[in-house]
């Protein structure tokens, strides 16, 4: 799902190296009124309303440095820029992780993952980006520094801005540094997987994985002719959901507690009278795990993102299903969280299909849907694209002002009226 610096209406690019350059460029565009667009790995471009006002390309990749690295307190403060994979790898020297499992980490950027608040299959176990990032540098749209946060959390009078810029699509600041707190990474780690005949079975599982004595770090459900093919899993009764439904759980910990998990939730399962499941072998992780992590970058018509109460989750799926009989599914199941890339766009545009039919849906499941990816870029409106939502757009509106008083950070793409 990357996208290209071409795709924006770009008059001109910025290569940025110094934090300070950052500062410098949003004041000159702020004195000319000059639109400015924030790029990291352009991963993520295709996210939001379609960019139409002119203006300038902010290249973010360079801003990549480690600032401090105190492994023993279990933070990091980094540029933005890092890739994902350069901070995991940086990490892994000391045995720690920043817990946020992205698509394309050897190209997305720690700034753009913020800034989209993405988060992958494990923020189940070990939560969101904004439980992370526990400081921050940004250059608001006057192009004044402003910070927020730091090694020592605290809370202070006025705005949070970790939690404010986090899933602000780079439209109240440009992030420039970050301040992370860690996690060990795991001693094991393994994935025990079942065949699901359909939707109510799936429902009943997810249900009863509420009071499974196991803990698992991610709850994915998962139905497609891609998954299908993907390697050989258990296999389903003869009810089975066209494309095969499997639900799986990522268990992590020491070696001892790993075994009994997967010993305890296959005991668990065939007391539901499943008697199709078993644990991954290694060779089988190693394809279905990076799978599961780059699934929402898949190329596709259309793909969106359905973020209801867990409980919809099924309800969500088989919505999608339903609309397109060849669409690939995953959720993220214990959040709630449903993907759904489309084999065709639909024959009745998105003013019938999403707006009319599915985001009710969703809404009624106390949430939303959101276009992830449209490459033909058709009916791309605020409503087709961040879906019905009950907030305060008021408010939203004079934060942004606040911020950005001449709107010239990536205007006209985030849900601002």
């Amino acid at each position: 799902m990357t996208a290209t610096p071409d795709e924006l209406p770009l008059e001109e690019t910025i290569d940025i190296r110094e934090t300070a350059d950052v500062a410098t460029v949003i004041a000159g565009a702020f004195a000319n009124n000059r639109p400015l667009y924030p790029i990291g790995g352009g991963t993520a471009l295709a996210w939001g309303l379609p960019a139409v006002r002119p203006g300038i390309g902010l290249m973010l990749a360079g801003l990549n440095r480690v600032i401090d690295y105190p492994a023993r307190d279990m933070t990091i403060t980094v540029e933005a820029g890092i890739t994902m994979q350069a901070l995991a790898q940086q990490l892994a020297t000391e045995g720690q992780q920043f817990p946020v499992d992205v698509p394309q980490a050897a190209e997305a950027t720690l700034g753009g993952v913020v800034a989209t608040n993405t988060n992958g299959p494990r923020r189940f176990g070990l939560g969101t980006v904004r439980d992370y990032v526990i400081g921050i540098h940004a250059v608001d749209g006057r192009g004044t520094p402003f910070q927020g946060g730091g090694r020592v959390v605290k809370n202070v009078a006025g705005y949070d801005f970790c939690k404010l810029l986090t899933g602000s699509l780079g439209t109240l600041g440009v992030i420039t540094q970050l301040t992370l707190k860690l996690k060990p990474i795991a001693e094991q780690r393994t994935i025990v997987a079942c065949a699901v005949s359909g939707w109510q079975t799936a429902e009943h599982l997810l249900q009863a994985l509420i009071h499974s004595q196991t803990t698992p770090m991610a709850v994915e459900l998962i139905s497609g002719p891609t998954w299908s093919s993907l390697t050989e899993w258990p296999t389903g009764g003869p009810e089975s959901v066209d494309g095969g439904l499997w639900l799986l759980a990522m268990l992590e910990g020491t070696e001892p507690e790993v075994r009994w998990m997967v010993n305890q939730l296959l005991g668990e399962w065939r007391e539901q009278s499943i008697e199709q499941a078993s644990e991954l072998t290694p060779e089988q992780r190693s394809v279905v795990w990076p799978a599961l992590v780059e699934f929402p970058a898949g190329e596709g018509p259309l793909v969106v993102r359905a973020s209801v109460v867990p409980s919809a989750t099924t309800q969500m799926m088989a919505a999608f299903r339903e609309v397109d009989a060849t669409c690939e599914l995953q959720a993220h199941a214990g959040n709630g969280t449903v993907i759904a890339r489309f084999g065709a766009f639909p024959a009745e545009g998105l003013s019938r299909t999403l707006v009319s039919r599915l985001q009710p849906l969703a809404a009624a499941a106390d949430g939303n849907i959101v276009i992830m990816s449209n490459p033909g870029k058709s009916e791309m409106t605020p409503q087709s694209v961040w879906g019905g939502s009950d907030a305060p757009f008021q408010l939203m509106s004079a934060v942004k002002r606040n911020f950005d008083p001449k709107n010239l950070l990536n205007p006209g793409r985030f849900v601002y009226h």
